[in-house]
């Protein structure tokens, strides 16, 4: 089962649907994916709810009726893994769109990765 995949595709369906926000289940990497959408300007805010089962709440951004993230796309899953080198980390739409990865130093965007020197599994793309 690909939490992460599951994670994602509840973002895509919300956003097709015009919800203002949407529920998933907590877990430290759906946490960290959710702070970079933030970070990168795709979500408006994130909350973590709930003391013994956690859920992770995100407010959803849209400009004229359309959802800020225009497609998600996960890269690697759990029967095909996708590591990459620091000089293999791929551009998303030419530089448009983000690339996260999971690092030996946390999960990063690809520009952050390259700063960093340190390449991982390519999680998803977004743009």
């Amino acid at each position: 089962m690909d939490t992460i995949a599951d994670f994602l595709t509840v973002i895509r369906n919300a956003g097709s649907a015009l919800h203002k926000t949407v529920t998933a289940p907590h877990s430290k990497m759906k946490e960290a994916i959710a702070r970079i959408l933030k970070d990168e300007g795709y979500i408006l805010d994130y909350s973590v709810e709930g003391e013994k089962i956690k859920k992770l709440t995100l407010t959803l951004k849209y400009q004229n009726r359309k959802h800020v993230i225009q497609a998600l796309r996960r890269v690697s899953k759990p029967g095909i893994r996708c590591y990459v080198s620091t000089k293999g980390i791929p551009r998303v739409l030419g530089g448009l769109g983000i690339v996260i990865l999971s690092t030996p130093q946390g999960v990063m965007t690809g520009v952050d990765a390259r700063k960093n020197n340190c390449g991982g599994e390519v999680l998803c793309y977004i743009w």
